[in-house]
């Protein structure tokens, strides 16, 4: 169970990209700026959790770099977008960390929690007690619990998803329906 009532600014929020903040490509990847899409209500619901959150950063596999689908100039691009996007809101994103790695056994690449690791070197006040990961997928939430954080499942590309489940400690429609509860336990 999620403790809602202590989360404050000592607090991490840790979100998937696709299905989460943007459309997902069922079977492909986002490949340039031309084919990101942000979620309705997902730049609002940033700028809420910057006012709730320390630190709010993103984690996302991204394996069509590593096929040659697209560049690390494509995957900067996209990230540029989704950053404007989110600052017209009133948002931003700390800071976007991604793995491009082909193999599923890399520590980088989630499940496994590589990208946990690397913003906690960065941020060094992160505590992965006091981190939230937000994703669409289970893979993201046994990303979570690998690191040690409290999850939360947005139910955007994947509603068959049953719940309740024991990697998952809270569910949503989507971010924004998230962001609103969470702003309401503040007031």
């Amino acid at each position: 169970m999620i403790p809602f009532e202590t989360i404050d600014k000592t607090w991490t929020l840790f979100l998937d990209r696709d299905g989460v903040l943007n459309r997902d490509k069922e079977g492909d990847y986002i490949r340039n700026v031309g084919e990101f899409v942000l979620l309705a209500g997902a730049a609002k619901a940033v700028a809420i959790f910057n006012k709730i959150f320390g630190i709010t950063v993103v984690a996302t596999n991204q394996k069509g770099v590593g096929k040659g689908l697209m560049t690390l100039d494509d995957l900067g691009g996209i990230h540029d977008l989704l950053q404007q996007h989110l600052q017209a809101a009133g948002g931003t994103i700390d800071k976007i960390y991604f793995a491009p790695d082909l193999d599923n056994d890399s520590p980088n690449r989630k499940p496994n929690h590589g990208m946990a690791l690397q913003a906690q070197r960065d941020y060094p006040q992160i505590n992965f007690g006091k981190s939230i990961m937000v994703g669409n997928r289970l893979s993201d939430m046994q990303f979570g619990r690998n690191a040690g954080m409290y999850t939360v499942f947005v139910a955007t590309t994947h509603p068959e998803t049953p719940f309740p489940d024991p990697l998952i400690d809270a569910r949503y429609d989507s971010l924004i329906d998230f962001a609103e509860h969470l702003a309401l336990t503040k007031h």
